[in-house]
């Protein structure tokens, strides 16, 4: 019983050691590696806070998506609707006899004559305008020294 009390002192004294020695030896290394798992627990916090964000984006993204394909599918009849008739309008431009020469200067002179009057009458609505402004200043210039 001794001798066996002796052996698994001897046994535990042993174990110790080595485990002491493997222990002070591999130190180093456990210490990079928990550095490491420390980094990487933090960048898979930031990847996980990132990949919530983006999803989040992403959601939004989906709803403004659904709200532009519902106004789509609500403006495509219409826009349809108005070809139809830029096309009916085209035909009917197309039917429009061709004139000669002729009627194609006697159409550009009513036109300048027309072009001329637009601007003749501008600068007459102007010169109105400018009058207007003038009795305006003067009847504000006559009522503000009674008024005080």
């Amino acid at each position: 019983m001794a001798v066996q009390k002796l052996r698994s002192g001897f046994i535990n004294r042993i174990a110790r050691l080595i485990d002491f020695r493997i222990e002070e030896r591999m130190r180093d290394t456990v210490r990079d590696l928990n550095h490491r798992v420390n980094d990487l627990e933090h960048a898979t916090a930031d990847h996980r806070r990132r990949l919530d964000a983006a999803e989040s984006g992403l959601e939004h993204a989906r709803g403004d998506l659904l709200w532009t394909r519902a106004e789509l599918d609500r403006i495509i009849p219409h826009i349809a609707a108005q070809e139809a008739q830029l096309e009916t309008l085209r035909e009917s431009m197309a039917l429009t006899p061709r004139a000669d020469s002729a009627e194609l200067a006697e159409s550009r002179s009513l036109i300048e004559e027309i072009q001329r009057q637009h601007a003749q009458i501008r600068v007459r609505l102007a010169g109105i305008a400018r009058y207007e402004d003038r009795l305006r200043r003067l009847e504000d210039n006559r009522l503000a020294p009674s008024a005080q």
